[in-house]
């Protein structure tokens, strides 16, 4: 059963087990949340996204029409996310822009995510970064726009651009 707050105005019934959705958050009917997942307060889910297991919302995030979201994703407070290329006052596309963020992967807070691509799993989005094209997975991104910096492996360890770790241990990432 999931948990949510007096103040919340959750019109799905697609939430799952273990779900809390915290203080002013707004989810629209359509909205599909899995399992054990932890939406922060003041977030707002459109119809048409799908949010896996374990997922973690901070405050101040909009999950707009086509977002998709694996399970154990880490979304920091007051990420950004885009879902129209050429928005304009009341003209709608037909269908929004698909944008997949991956199993595993984390967006740092205040990251803008533009719509379209895909962050790959276990992918780190640095804080305030621009993403403005795909990101492979166990990548390490960060700045405007946001570039390529080092990977990181699907336990966290983040690793420079040789694989190696703070240690100068080598890692293989998996395939």
């Amino acid at each position: 059963m999931a948990i949510i707050h007096t103040s919340s105005d959750v019109q799905t019934s697609n939430i799952g087990d273990g779900t809390s959705v915290w203080q002013y958050t707004v989810i629209l009917k359509g909205a599909i949340i899995g399992n054990h997942c932890n939406i922060n307060c003041n977030v707002f889910i459109e119809n048409d996204v799908i949010v896996g297991d374990t997922v973690t919302i901070k405050p101040g995030v909009q999950l707009w029409d086509g977002l998709r979201i694996g399970d154990s994703v880490f979304i920091g407070p007051n990420v950004t996310f885009t879902n129209d290329l050429v928005p304009r006052s009341k003209q709608y596309p037909k269908k929004f822009a698909q944008t997949i963020i991956e199993r595993g992967a984390s967006l740092g807070a205040n990251s803008t995510i533009i719509a379209g691509n895909k962050i790959g799993s276990y992918a780190f989005i640095g804080a305030g970064s621009l993403v403005c094209k795909e990101i492979p997975k166990n990548t390490v991104w960060y700045g405007n726009p946001a570039k390529h910096k080092g990977y990181i492996t699907n336990l966290g360890v983040l690793l420079d651009m040789n694989f190696k770790d703070k240690n100068g241990k080598i890692h293989n990432l998996p395939e």
